[in-house]
């Protein structure tokens, strides 16, 4: 019996693992190779309509407590992506993270993913450092309900959406996206964040503001999944600062179903697989079966 073994809704998974949007993720083979590394799925760099080159350098800056980036959502552009997908999804489940400035504009792109053969569709209703896409229209209830449902009326593959931390209405907009038909949550994206040199006086990143992700941002996930598990029936996956096996199983015990790891990727390219094996060992020390068995346990 594989115990590591989850489901998101009708989606099954081998192993709760998956690589988050942004790294390891531009290529079908880098998408690929994921799978030999302990992914049980792998979500795809966010993809627009037009290609887009980004934000000038720099875009990146590591810290001792984790990374802040303004990448700009730089991507080739949907009908250039195809292939990618293509060649990625012989090796295992792809899931088509895609972000747009309108309902109809996501519908439009979501349609082209589920034509290349992705298992789902990731809606980035939360990029910090974009404007006019992502936490802009991530933090409108409306806007978000009107989103999720039209991108469900125009696919048949599952809906899921990607939320921002940077609100005070998590839960409200968590509530739109299922009273939507949206298949399941995922919980955070980066927090909207800044850095300074001294010696310059001015911010260090072109764009200014950037995404705080990796350890530092933990707790905040952490805590969201547990609110939104708290009012919402629908699957939660949990992202955010997870490097370990201690971290994977705070998610899943918050409420997360599955979880994806980025920013540790960049650190060791073989954390997914370094995760699945110490889940593994804690599960079987403390008598659970199943990742079903810990999904919620904090609340009880």
């Amino acid at each position: 019996m594989n115990i590591l073994g989850t489901h998101i809704g009708t989606l099954k998974l081998d192993r709760p693992g998956m690589v988050a949007s942004g790294i390891m993720d531009e290529t079908g083979d880098s998408m690929a190779r994921m799978f030999s590394l302990g992914a049980g799925a792998v979500v795809t760099k966010s993809i627009g309509s037009e290609r887009r080159d980004g934000h000038p350098n720099p875009t990146f800056i590591e810290l001792p407590y984790g990374y802040v980036n303004a990448m700009g959502l730089p991507n080739p552009g949907i009908d250039n992506f195809g292939d990618e997908i293509a060649a990625a999804a012989k090796a295992g489940i792809i899931i088509g993270s895609v972000f747009a400035s309108s309902p109809k504009e996501f519908a439009s792109l979501s349609e082209k993913m589920e034509s290349y053969g992705v298992s789902a569709v990731e809606l980035n209703l939360s990029c910090p450092h974009a404007k006019g896409y992502g936490i802009e229209m991530g933090t409108d209830v409306k806007m978000v309900h009107s989103i999720v449902s039209k991108v469900k009326d125009s696919v048949k593959i599952p809906v899921y959406a990607k939320l921002t931390p940077n609100t005070h209405m998590l839960t409200e907009i968590g509530k739109a996206v299922q009273d939507a038909g949206g298949d399941a949550i995922v919980a955070i994206n980066t927090l909207k964040a800044m850095v300074i040199a001294p010696e310059f006086a001015m911010p260090v990143l072109s764009n200014r503001f950037g995404g705080l992700s990796g350890p530092a941002v933990r707790p905040v996930g952490v805590r969201a999944v547990y609110d939104l598990r708290s009012v919402l029936d629908i699957p939660l996956i949990g992202v955010g600062g997870i490097c370990g096996w201690r971290d994977a199983a705070e998610y899943i015990m918050a409420g997360a179903c599955a979880f994806q790891v980025g920013s540790a990727l960049g650190m060791n390219i073989n954390a997914l697989g370094d995760i699945n094996k110490g889940l593994k060992r804690f599960m079987k020390e403390y008598g659970y079966s199943s990742i079903e068995k810990m999904v919620g346990a904090a609340h009880e």
